[in-house]
């Protein structure tokens, strides 16, 4: 049975691989190099200073992951958030970055961010088709933008809006951890 739980440091000895196999081998990541496991402890509790980082764990064993960053520095894009997610290359097609990315969103719109931001490497058929699902929407293409594995490669912009505030005055952002817990993991079991 697979379960939706909020990541910690230790997850990283099996998240680190994961994300591993998509930097060696193919496009979908623009890292050169696989970080090692301190490093992704690193961005594991850095994340969660402020955004969400679920884990997929299927027998206690984590099969995928998701999580919110920041879209950019200044200070006017705080409510905007950049997306991430993957899968163990053995669970993909089963529903698992639906799953994650579902209680992701929700847990981001309880923050109060305003709108969702997703970068995909092209071609990627399987993460155009999840982010659609979800009611993203593209608004263009970032022509031969990453050189990886020899060859260059284009990047999708996607976007979802989240919240939308009355008056246009933005509500202030709760970070993740000030979130009410039990709410928290409603949303996780839920999904």
């Amino acid at each position: 049975m697979i379960k939706l739980r909020i990541a910690d440091k230790n997850d990283a000895q099996q998240l680190a691989p994961i994300y591993a196999y998509y930097v060696e081998n193919t496009a979908i990541s623009f890292e050169y190099s696989a970080p090692t496991v301190e490093e992704f402890e690193s961005r594991i509790l850095h994340k969660l200073e402020k955004y969400p980082f679920i884990v997929a764990a299927e027998n206690g064993r984590c099969i995928g992951y998701a999580y919110a960053s920041q879209f950019r520095e200044r200070e006017s894009y705080d409510w905007s958030v950049e997306l991430s997610v993957y899968v163990d290359k053995e669970h993909l097609k089963k529903g698992v970055g639906t799953r994650l990315y579902a209680a992701l969103l929700e847990l981001l719109t309880l923050q109060n961010f305003a709108i969702a931001y997703s970068l995909i490497a092209l071609p990627n058929p399987s993460s155009v088709a999840l982010h659609e699902r979800f009611g993203f929407v593209s608004f263009g293409v970032s022509r031969a933008v990453g050189f990886k594995n020899q060859a260059w490669h284009d990047v999708i912009w996607y976007e979802k809006k989240l919240n939308y505030f009355e008056n246009e005055q933005a509500l202030p952002i709760i970070p993740f951890p000030n979130l009410d817990k039990t709410t928290v993991e409603e949303i996780l079991a839920k999904h």
